[in-house]
């Protein structure tokens, strides 16, 4: 019986100030308490598609190739809807706010 006391003693010398070395760090300041965490939602950074091309044929509706894909009135593209697309511009809308994607003028002066 003795020992079981003596064991149980040893082990419990043993343990205890591992639990609590756990629950304070001895560098740290005195006063010093963690900040708080709070938990923000991190706000995702949708990229403006690339306009790669606009297909315009008589008698059927323009379509356009974004980010190397085709695209009709209404598809959604990287959280934008495109919302129209006609031979000189394609309009993106994402919530309230809306974007024009042009293609580039090879108009170049020497």
């Amino acid at each position: 019986m003795d020992k079981k006391i003596l064991l149980a003693t040893i082990v419990g010398a043993i343990l205890v100030p591992s639990f609590c070395a756990a629950e304070q760090d001895p560098t740290t300041p005195l006063g010093w308490e963690q900040p708080v965490q709070t938990s923000s939602t991190v706000k995702r950074k949708h990229r403006l598609p690339t306009l790669n091309s606009i297909v315009c044929k008589p008698d059927m509706p323009c379509i356009a190739i974004m980010n190397n894909k085709i695209v009709e009135q209404g598809h959604s593209l990287n959280g934008y809807r495109v919302a129209s697309i006609n031979s000189e511009y394609v309009t993106l809308k994402r919530g309230d706010r809306d974007w024009k994607l042009e293609l580039f003028r090879l108009n170049v002066k020497q």
